[in-house]
């Protein structure tokens, strides 16, 4: 096995990982995401106990039981560039020997689910939660990995490049399947997420600054593959789907529809539609 250089997998003094400041015995087979560190509380107050906490950047870390069941919840902040950081050292806890530098023999799958806010692209009444089966990024983090693709997404890819005018290809690739499968229900919407690289221009918002891309939101909501459309966007969910393929792990993200670019509508009860669907993920895993 090849030795990982200290200046590549950074170790802090207690050998936790760097950003995350965790260590393996932290981290359980099943990991609820959050991007705003408050809603680590909004998530662990469920718990039927909290026996560890790590606050450490954006990365606050609750590790706890739900009927029985261990469950580590993790905020991870705004945006794929976190989540590259985030998935990279939870993949080093669980599959790096930390004292020999080395990839483990046998690697370990983890189980993870966003819980997550979003809005719109298409007629979806607020208060909905929808699961992401696709997710297509328009950042640019996959310029930096040899992500495999098949020929639908990579179709689909150059195709949406060539309609919004963009000088990178989008990527597109699939979730989860088996997630999406126990956590789907009459009371879930499956759907198409578009993740942006901010939260304005990226999002088709113009406060001051006039858009490269005034047609951006109208383009994202008729965009479609045969029978695929794209529903709603957030800043997360591609980087998720991508680096999880990479890395070998099971993601699915779970979004609370809070808005309604189309419609352009903002959810009163957004703190409600959040709390409910943390009960329903956490009641379903």
């Amino acid at each position: 096995m090849v030795k990982i250089p200290e200046s590549e997998l950074i170790l802090n003094k207690d050998k936790s990982v760097y950003h995350l400041n965790l260590l393996p015995k932290h981290i359980s087979d099943t990991i609820i995401t959050v991007g705003d560190p408050n809603r680590v509380y909004q998530v662990s107050k469920y718990f039927d106990d909290v026996d560890f906490e790590m606050n450490r950047r954006e990365f606050i870390t609750h590790v706890g039981t739900y009927k029985g069941k261990k469950i580590t919840v993790i905020s991870t902040g705004m945006g794929t560039d976190n989540i590259e950081i985030f998935l990279t050292e939870l993949d080093a806890l669980a599959n790096i020997d930390f004292r020999k530098r080395e990839e483990k023999a046998k690697k370990k799958k983890l189980k993870i689910i966003r819980i997550g806010t979003s809005g719109a692209l298409q007629d979806i009444p607020l208060g909905s939660h929808l699961l992401s089966d696709y997710a297509v990024g328009l950042d640019t983090l996959m310029c930096f990995y040899n992500l495999p693709q098949d020929d639908v997404e990579k179709e689909m890819g150059r195709k949406l490049k060539d309609q919004i005018g963009l000088p990178f290809e989008p990527y597109f690739v699939r979730g989860s399947q088996s997630l999406k499968e126990q956590l789907k229900g009459d009371d879930m919407i499956i759907g198409n997420t578009v993740t942006c690289p901010g939260f304005y221009a990226p999002q088709g918002r113009r406060i001051r600054v006039d858009l490269k891309y005034p047609r951006l939101m109208e383009t994202l909501n008729y965009f479609h593959h045969d029978d695929l459309w794209l529903t709603n966007f957030e800043m997360e969910t591609a980087g998720y789907y991508s680096m999880a393929r990479l890395l070998g792990h099971e993601v699915i993200s779970a979004n609370a529809i809070i808005a309604n670019r189309i419609q352009n509508t903002f959810a009163k009860n957004a703190t409600e539609v959040i709390d409910s669907l943390i009960q329903k993920v956490l009641d379903r895993i």
